[in-house]
């Protein structure tokens, strides 16, 4: 594929943005966190993050997530950033069909046919057909239409409702619109947390023809609704062929080799139906090809792979050299497959 570039223009915006809303105090924070877990002089790390953020589009967290105060200028250029990736979410996702990843009741119902799970959608008059919803499948998961990173999601048994009444209301008054059958995932995610449905984060790029699988984190629970860091999960990376690259971690210094409630080798994790999932890719990337750049979070099921969301701005999962040994990210298959 030819080299597009993302422009001089974008880069420029981003830094103006980046400058007005720096937060001093903010950047001191991470600084020192760095400082600590790397033995480096503080001062010579705080340069560092402002000048990788003015110059090579790094922001301040990938900086502390990504260990770049460990790596040598040519290891850093193996990695994906967030201000990489937003100018790429700009560039190939078009705005005018946005909306249908944002909202999640339009997300359902585009791609209803991937989620195989029932789903409804409360209102006004429909408290009876909730009850017999939830009641049926005992329980039930209930969104927010907009939110991100966990928030607005919310889990319910139906034994615990005393008044269906009052908790069709209280769904209404909340805003939490979407009500889905929760999701029976396969034993092998399950053996690590059975409590949360453990998502696979997938990042792809469909160019019109091809999808193109950039990136593959597996992420893991804590026994919550939801396996977001919110929640207290955290990930690892996956290879090309499903398997873990090495422990678990987030965003918050904490790295896990077994899970936490499980003990778990998370090093030891292999995702189930790995060809079934790349496959699974390829049809959702297809069904809204005006979104070319999206983070698909993807469930492997007894049956196969079945859809959660689309994330239009795919964010960034990358490897942490501190914490598997490897030093490079995933940017030269992102070039490879976009062209910039």
């Amino acid at each position: 594929m030819p080299t597009q570039g993302l422009g001089l223009a974008p880069r420029l915006r981003y830094l103006a943005g980046r400058a007005r809303r720096i937060d001093v105090g903010s950047v001191l924070e991470r600084a020192k966190e760095t400082s600590a877990q790397h033995g480096k002089w503080l001062p010579a790390v705080v340069v560092d993050m402002l000048w990788s953020a003015g110059f090579r589009q790094v922001g301040f967290q990938d900086y502390v997530d990504y260990d770049f105060a460990i790596l040598t200028t040519a290891e850093r250029a193996t990695y994906m950033t967030h201000p990489v990736s937003n100018q790429l979410s700009q560039k190939y996702d078009h705005p005018d069909f946005r909306h249908l990843f944002q909202d999640k009741v339009a997300f359902d119902r585009v791609f209803s046919e991937h989620l195989r799970r029932e789903w409804m959608v409360v209102d006004d008059t429909n408290a009876d057909d909730v009850r017999a919803f939830a009641e049926k499948h005992g329980t039930i998961v209930t969104k927010e239409p907009v939110g991100q990173a966990g928030t607005g999601v919310h889990r319910y048994h139906a034994a615990d409702v005393a008044d269906w009444a009052e908790f069709h209301a209280g769904l209404l008054s909340r805003g939490e619109l979407l009500i889905e059958e929760v999701i029976r995932q396969h034993a092998d995610l399950a053996a690590v947390c059975p409590g949360t449905v453990n998502t696979t984060r997938v990042t792809a790029f469909f160019d019109g023809e091809k999808t193109h699988i950039l990136a593959m984190a597996q992420k893991f629970g804590r026994g919550a609704v939801s396996d977001q860091m919110t929640f207290g999960g955290f990930y690892t990376m996956l290879d090309e062929d499903g398997h873990a690259v090495g422990p678990g971690y987030d965003s918050h210094a904490h790295v896990h080799e077994r899970h936490p409630d499980s003990d778990f080798v998370i090093a030891d994790f292999q995702l189930p139906m790995i060809d079934e999932v790349k496959a699974f890719v390829d049809q959702v990337a297809r069904v809204v090809p005006q979104v070319q750049y999206v983070g698909w979070d993807i469930v492997v099921t007894p049956d196969g792979p079945v859809l959660v969301e689309g994330n239009w701005g795919a964010g960034v999962y990358e490897n942490k050299p501190s914490v598997t040994g490897i030093r490079t990210g995933h940017k030269p298959r992102y070039r490879a497959a976009i062209g910039f």
